[in-house]
């Protein structure tokens, strides 16, 4: 059990450090220097347990080593290829160490401290870009007051759980996104809430290698308790092995800082089957490129790379369109992973998903099971023959959704928005075979002792259970309903319909002809009513005499002739001395007001559920006379949840509400008269 008092107290001691920042760095630059300092600090307290394990083996094996060789012994065997560590430094340096000496030359200590360290270290202190930090850190003189906040910070595995530390790493993060003004993009998932997605996936442990993937992978939350949980709820000491040993663990971040807390988090768990890279999971790879792309496409073999299981919880609303985004990179993968279509450019939660879809094994393998949260755009958003719908379509009509999970609102530490979590697999068991699972959990909650940040309500065992059941029985009860997947479709129908006056009959207008005098102009317009229509020209000669004549032509006859004919007439009496040729010059370049009454027609669009007949149903709905209608080439799709678990709530009654009004109105007269005794 988490104890949310002792994590509070942990990340306010660290927070700490970030006050002594103050006045010299913006608040924005914070967690450049402190996320790094964590990590070390902890990399550190593994190395000097690490250490202590290597020298207590050895002095049982040789009880009278003197002091001075059994240290060059721990060094030696730190650094050597069979080390028992994930990682080494080869300097005799600690924080405490480096504190202890003269001030003087703790910036080359320090420096000497962190290019002793492996490559595999390395990596994450480059991707923190924590050398240029340490400048800073001495040109602002807050370099000595840093290393003595965290030279005896016990934050070590045997202090602090890797689940514990995960908390405080989000904590600190969504601290300093407040700090900087900044609106948090990402949205740490809850550890239950992973573990409730984990216990849907239902990950079956077999003496074969197990593949997981995360493309969005943050801290390493979600693929650390994934392993975690798996490891707890295994039956015996050989399935915990099995998890160990077969389970391999895959991961992408785009941003480099959180890719360096996962991948130090790995480190210090000593996970050898995990291969986290850094860089753009949606767009191709190229290693000339700045930024990395997708580096889990292929495999060692050069062979499409697929997984068993996926899950993830990608950013909410990230932009991946416009100048700022990474659009002509994504149009890339148009004809093949994105070829179901394109979300709006700014929401790529869709391309997430498309990406995993793409990652998935082929049902003769043994196909893969996917589970993503969501917040509600991917639900709805964009209308029939949209990119978002179009990608709906593409994943109800290949039966790949099994499952939605409404989740209660207030569960994440950065957002208060209900989530989703979306279940999908490409071999369904046979029940679930064209069918989808919508279940309400939004009551399946209970309030935090202590919120963290906008995370007021916590999901517990029981809650879980709750929803699994649900999952499992697959029957329609009053939080659990099953569709089939055609009945999210619909058809998106434009209909012209002959509006009716009050007295419900045809209705008329009369309207101002604006666009262009040519043939193809009015061409559209009498094809588009049908019927004979009736034109009024007004005109005016050189700002003196004006005149007026009326055109009724049907359908098939050419406006610009007729109306060539009748200011010729027009012309010839009014400008006797002109010939045919004049005339025709002034015709053109003479300016009229051309109106003309026509049937008052109505252009919308209707949306009819899959299988309703469409003429029957306009005709219900509409109860005008249909001119014509035009269904979509495609099918739109929506989800749409609330609807299906809306519940009617009678309204107060009128006498209730009035009292209630007039109680408040009593209230805020007393406060009045309160405040105006106490102001005399």
């Amino acid at each position: 059990m988490i104890n949310k008092d002792k994590l509070n107290n942990l990340t306010n001691e660290i927070w700490k450090s970030a006050e002594r920042l103050r006045g010299k760095f913006k608040a924005y630059e914070y967690q450049n220097v402190i996320m790094p300092m964590i990590v070390i600090r902890r990399l550190e307290c593994v190395l000097i347990d690490g250490r202590k394990r290597i020298a207590d083996d050895k002095l049982q094996k040789t009880p009278n080593i003197s002091k001075e060789d059994l240290e060059i012994f721990v060094k030696t065997k730190e650094n050597s290829n069979s080390s028992p560590l994930p990682f080494s430094n080869s300097t005799n340096w600690t924080l405490e160490k480096i504190d202890k000496e003269d001030h003087t030359q703790m910036e080359n200590n320090f420096r000497d401290y962190i290019k002793g360290f492996s490559d595999n270290v390395q990596e994450i202190i480059n991707k923190f870009d924590f050398r240029a930090v340490i400048g800073q850190l001495v040109e602002k003189d807050r370099l000595a007051a840093i290393i003595s906040q965290y030279s005896k910070e016990p934050l070590g595995p045997e202090h602090i759980s890797n689940l514990e530390m995960g908390y405080v790493y989000e904590e600190l993060l969504r601290k300093f996104s407040e700090q900087s003004g900044e609106e948090a993009g990402e949205h740490f998932t809850p550890r239950e809430v992973i573990r409730l997605m984990v216990e849907l996936l239902d990950i079956k442990i077999t003496t074969k290698r197990i593949s997981i993937y995360d493309p969005a992978c943050g801290t390493g939350g979600m693929l650390s308790i994934t392993k975690e949980h798996l490891l707890e709820h295994a039956s015996n000491e050989e399935e915990k092995e099995n998890i160990d040993k077969l389970i391999t663990l895959y991961g992408q971040e785009l941003q480099d800082q959180n890719y360096a807390i996962c991948k130090s988090d790995m480190l210090i768990k000593g996970d050898k089957n995990s291969l986290i890279t850094c860089g753009n999971s949606l767009i191709p790879d190229d290693i000339t490129a700045k930024e990395r792309g997708d580096q889990h496409e292929l495999d060692n073999n050069s062979k499409k790379r697929t997984f068993d299981y996926m899950l993830s919880n990608p950013p909410f609303g990230v932009t991946w369109g416009g100048k700022d985004g990474y659009e002509k990179k994504v149009s890339l993968l148009k004809s093949t992973r994105y070829s179901a279509g394109l979300p709006r450019s700014n929401d790529g939660a869709l391309l997430f998903l498309q990406t995993i879809i793409d990652k998935m094994k082929p049902k003769k393998d043994g196909g893969s099971k996917v589970a993503i949260v969501f917040n509600g755009s991917p639900l709805s958003n964009g209308d029939c023959g949209s990119g978002e719908s179009e990608i709906r379509r593409d994943i109800l009509e290949r039966d790949l959704l099994e499952a939605i999970v409404m989740l209660p609102d207030q569960l994440f530490y950065n957002t208060g928005i209900f989530t989703y979590i979306w279940i999908l697999s490409n071999n369904k068991d046979e029940k679930r075979k064209n069918k989808v699972q919508l279940i309400d959990a939004r009551q399946e909650w209970e309030k935090e002792p202590k919120s963290f940040g906008n995370k007021r309500k916590r999901m517990e065992q029981v809650h879980r259970d709750n929803i699994y059941a649900m999952y499992q029985e697959f029957d329609s009860s009053e939080n659990c309903k099953v569709f089939d997947t055609k009945d999210f479709a619909y058809h998106k129908v434009a209909v012209t319909f002959w509006q009716t006056d009050e007295d419900d009959n045809k209705a008329y207008q009369t309207s101002e002809f604006t666009k262009a005098l040519t043939p193809a102009s009015f061409k559209v317009i009498q094809e588009y009513y049908r019927e004979p229509l009736v034109f009024k020209i007004k005109g005016e000669w050189l700002n003196v005499k004006e005149f007026e004549f009326e055109l009724t032509l049907k359908a098939n006859q050419p406006f610009i002739t007729e109306y060539n004919k009748e200011l010729k007439k027009i012309f010839k009496n009014e400008f006797k001395k002109f010939d045919a040729k004049e005339i025709t010059a002034l015709i053109k370049n003479f300016d009229v007001e051309i109106f003309y009454t026509h049937p008052h027609f109505i252009d919308d669009n209707e949306y009819i559920p899959y299988g309703e007949d469409i003429e029957q149903f306009l005709n219900d709905e509409i109860g005008k006379e249909i001119i014509k209608y035009q269904d979509a080439p495609q099918l739109g799709y929506e989800i749409l949840p609330n609807k299906y678990f809306y519940k009617y709530e009678a309204p107060e009654p009128t006498e209730k509400l009035l009292k209630e009004f007039w109680d408040l109105e009593k209230e805020a007269e007393e406060i009045l008269i309160s405040m105006g005794k106490e102001l005399r």
